[in-house]
């Protein structure tokens, strides 16, 4: 109680510095004034049009839980995080898993004991897990009782479609685009999903067409043959994104839309994995194990580790996300232009269709939860508001002006100076400035457009070229089953066993043994009671239909 009086008699203070309760001939405003200052009206009732965390801002330090290891930020060491606290009082405490994030989360969830934020991928299924069980708290209860202000702030799209069954909002999204804005930014939304080549091998074979298998493997070959080694080191012909427990995200989704495979057909979701287009791909992927064009560092690598070998263009082609090598990718175009990685048509279906690359959709990408044992439940929630409102996303984006921006030609904007910084060495520029998108957890991709640098190479090739292949699947958000449900179970059953499968596909020494084994996991998927999982996630598609209708009304 001691906190809301603190918080409700600044409030007042500034009100008062402001003439604005002594303009006032609202006797019952007067009189609302006054409980206010006497404790007697409950922070659900603080002005909604006034950000909450402005009324306290003395220092404190939330631990902040992001579950991808390789998110190596700390906040504080660079400007914009030490603006922000200046601004805030907030400082964080980043906590990553070591190792396989699944594990460090499990444990935590079985242990009851959260840190105060929680940043996970929207579609994992420790998010039903921990709503389910109470470990986390609903935003809208926590804005109703101490920060209405995030109404104003929040998008009420993203909330409806997020709402959970009991009626509640658990987590707020980054990285989400409604229909509206679709249809307000879709001509300059981009993928993160490229294929990729470096640029000197690939001129150096001919600039071959890789669209087909037999392209793409001559292709592979002949970068090996011509370039065995790079710097002494192995070339590495393939890259693709880490294997883990339930696959490879390079050989799922994103093979899946570069081959522009249907999400459903016939009003019904359709089985991408057993696409024919899909597993002639999988065994072209075989084959070119079979060659030796899998190198197996492809297998046991890391994201730190594939950064490093990026970083030393070990690689010749790479199924990859282009956000995820931008920093290695402007070390090697300092190093010499020609020997960065471009992005160039990549593995397609039988009709040589363009790709359907996954655009932002309005589940997002990631959810930031508080906890139920979150140490200063207002501060935590006045601070979510903070980081999703325009203040803060500018905030997170440009920084301190007059340090990291200025206005320039009348337009907000970074300095020169850091735009150099941003395109000569990206880690650098996040350890010295931290502006841009060094923390993500709750970026509004759409909003931060306006405070963007332009495209510079080699950024700007591997960007565009998403452009006009971009597309929204926000009616397949969430349709998969996860928790204990009888679903989820035997959900997490199959991806584990797809998990076990796909290493087994690659080394298959024939198409007939990787027949074999991709049957014995279709009989094994069957088996599991597979049909409930279909039947769950069209209920559930049909379910996002109807809040589409909703939403478009």
């Amino acid at each position: 109680m001691r906190k809301v009086q603190k918080y409700l008699f600044v409030a007042f203070t500034l009100l008062l510095c402001f003439s604005i309760v002594a303009c006032s001939s609202n006797n019952k405003n007067n009189s609302n004034s006054n409980d206010a200052v006497n404790g007697n009206v409950d922070a659900s009732k603080a002005d909604p049009n006034v950000p909450g965390w402005k009324g306290n801002t003395e220092p404190i330090k939330f631990d902040w839980y992001i579950n991808f290891s390789w998110f190596g930020a700390k906040w504080g060491e660079d400007l914009t995080s030490q603006y922000i606290t200046k601004k805030t009082g907030v400082s964080v405490n980043f906590i990553v898993p070591p190792g396989n994030e699944n594990e460090k989360l499990n444990t935590m969830i079985a242990s009851g004991d959260l840190p105060d934020f929680i940043t996970i991928d929207v579609s994992n299924d420790a998010v039903k897990k921990m709503i389910e069980g109470e470990l986390v708290l609903p935003l809208n209860q926590l804005a109703d009782q101490y920060d209405p202000y995030f109404y104003n702030v929040a998008d009420p799209a993203k909330m409806a479609w997020l709402k959970h069954d009991d009626g509640n909002l658990y987590g707020y999204p980054n990285a989400s685009s409604s229909s509206e804005d679709f249809k307000k930014y879709g001509q300059n939304f981009t993928s993160a999903q490229t294929f990729l080549v470096k640029k000197d091998m690939y001129e150096a074979i001919g600039s071959p067409d890789m669209r087909t298998p037999e392209g793409f493997l001559n292709a592979l070959k002949a970068a090996k043959e011509k370039f065995p080694e790079v710097n002494g080191q192995p070339l590495i012909p393939l890259g693709l994104q880490e294997f883990t427990d339930i696959g490879n995200n390079a050989l799922g989704d994103h093979l899946m839309n570069f081959l522009a495979l249907p999400r459903e057909k016939d009003g019904k979701v359709y089985d991408r994995t057993s696409d024919p287009d899909y597993v002639t791909w999988l065994k072209t992927f075989r084959k070119a194990n079979e060659l030796g064009l899998l190198s197996k560092d492809i297998y046991i690598d890391k994201r730190p580790q594939m950064e490093e070998k990026i970083a030393q263009g070990r690689y010749f082609a790479m199924l990859y996300q282009r956000t995820d090598m931008s920093a290695q990718n402007a070390t090697l175009y300092q190093q010499d232009p020609n020997s960065v990685y471009i992005a160039v048509d990549g593995p397609a279906n039988l009709n040589l269709d363009q790709p359907t690359l996954s655009g932002p959709g309005i589940g997002g990408w990631t959810l930031t939860m508080i906890s139920k044992k979150v140490k200063d439940k207002e501060r935590a929630m006045q601070f979510l508001s903070y980081l999703i409102s325009e203040e803060g996303q500018k905030d997170a984006s440009l920084g301190e002006k007059g340090v990291t921006y200025d206005s320039i030609d009348g337009k907000d904007q970074l300095k020169p100076e850091v735009v150099e910084l941003m395109n000569k060495d990206g880690a650098a520029s996040g350890k010295k400035y931290g502006v841009s998108y060094q923390y993500w957890m709750l970026m509004d991709t759409n909003m931060r457009m306006q405070w963007d640098p332009m495209a510079v190479e080699p950024g700007k090739q591997v960007e565009d070229w998403t452009k006009g292949k971009t597309v929204s699947f926000s009616l397949y958000d969430g349709i998969n089953p996860t928790g204990t449900s009888e679903e989820g179970i035997i959900a997490n059953k199959v991806n584990q066993a797809w998990g076990k499968a796909l290493p087994k596909l690659m080394f298959a020494k024939t198409d007939v043994e990787f027949d074999k084994i991709f049957a014995e996991y279709i009989d094994f998927r069957k088996a599991a009671g597979y049909d409930k999982v279909e039947a769950y996630q069209n209920a559930q598609m049909e379910k996002n239909k109807e809040k589409m209708k909703e939403l478009n009304q």
